[in-house]
């Protein structure tokens, strides 16, 4: 039975409170996070360090697992202090808990729900994104989203999700997540946009795109000189770019199916 955080305790309001857990992930702008066992958090060796960051970090803990509740005799201002740090804390530690196997095989199930989004480049054809923070200090850079397509990161499009802190999901999330699962590494593709005039490459657009399709034949051979295999049907392989014609052609052919119809 939980306590409360003060000189009163009242035990039937204690009983049917909510977790605290199921509604810190149950507020709007943290779809993002997972649900950290209780085990984890309070096995001491996974807070080695953060009390740098918080105060009192054991009482926390009686909070977040639901061990003591703040009383609602508190002032207003020490009980939003406590709320703060303990969401602080919660935060910190499922950084470190989404890179061990249990946190991986939770947030896997996120990824292919789509809880994070979808690349918006169009040629990574609706690619599922991962969260990656910049840095592992907290109040340095928001939250990006990674995609292992393309290989880019990009802001959250809700700005509740753009608020996040980035070192709550940490700098080796997603690399760990792919080492763990290479089956779910997209193949690369090699088709590159290039603006066009009237069909007709811009002088300066053609230059870049040149110069970006002689650095991914030199990755190419590279991996054919190491004897590394990279086609269609390897996790993270590279996909044969679709010739000109065969596009300008399957697109007129399903411009005619439509005016059949």
């Amino acid at each position: 039975m939980a306590t409360e955080l003060g000189d009163n305790i009242d035990t039937s309001e204690s009983e049917y409170s909510e977790f605290w857990i199921d509604w810190f992930l149950g507020n709007k702008g943290n779809e993002y996070f997972c649900d950290v066992d209780v085990d984890y958090i309070t096995d001491r060796f996974n807070l080695t360090g953060l009390n740098q960051y918080v105060e009192r970090i054991l009482l926390l803990v009686d909070i977040i697992s639901d061990r003591q509740q703040i009383s609602p005799d508190q002032p207003e201002e020490i009980r939003r202090t406590y709320e703060d740090n303990a969401k602080l804390l919660y935060a910190l530690i499922h950084a470190r808990y989404i890179i061990t196997l249990r946190g991986l095989n939770k947030m896997l199930e996120k990824y292919r729900n789509g809880d994070f989004g979808y690349c918006p480049r169009v040629l990574c054809k609706l690619t599922p994104l991962l969260p990656v923070g910049l840095s592992d200090t907290p109040r340095v850079e928001s939250v990006k989203l990674y995609c292992p397509n393309c290989e880019d990161i990009y802001n959250p499009k809700s700005t509740r999700h753009g608020s996040i802190d980035g070192a709550f999901f940490g700098t080796s999330f997603p690399a760990m997540f792919l080492q763990t699962y290479p089956e779910l590494v997209p193949t690369h593709t090699t088709d590159i946009f290039t603006p066009k005039v009237f069909g007709f490459q811009v002088h300066d657009y053609a230059n870049l795109t040149r110069w970006r399709q002689l650095q991914k034949n030199k990755i190419v051979e590279e991996l054919n000189d190491k004897g590394v295999e990279h086609g269609e049907n390897v996790p993270g392989g590279y996909a044969l770019p679709k010739p000109e014609v065969q596009r300008s052609s399957r697109n007129g052919s399903r411009k005619g199916k439509g005016r059949s119809n």
